[in-house]
């Protein structure tokens, strides 16, 4: 199993504006979601199996893996680990996965 990974431009800006919007209250939360994902993107290349997979968002062959209120979009074939998206979970997720492709 491989421990690298990827993110998607979309997912670098999705990892990016998470950021923005909570240092824009609180830059130490900002950090402390920030470090939480860069753990989950290292565990989830690790071991790409312990997401759950989600029919009801996509049919495509995604996993989800939670930290804190972000859904980690990921691609559990691919290599290395590609990490598609990084969503709030109060967001229309199925449709943002629509347009993503």
């Amino acid at each position: 199993m491989s421990q690298t990974y990827r993110l998607t431009e979309r997912a670098e800006a999705d990892v990016e504006a998470i950021t923005d919007f909570i240092a824009a209250d609180n830059i130490d939360a900002a950090v402390k979601v920030v470090l939480a994902l860069e753990d989950a993107f290292v565990l989830i290349a690790s071991r790409p199996g312990i997401g759950h997979s989600r029919e009801d968002l996509t049919e495509r062959p995604l996993k989800f893996w939670s930290v804190y209120s972000y859904l980690v979009v990921y691609d559990p074939a691919s290599e290395p680990l590609t990490i598609i998206a990084v969503l709030h979970g109060a967001r229309d997720v199925a449709q943002i996965l629509k347009e993503i492709g």
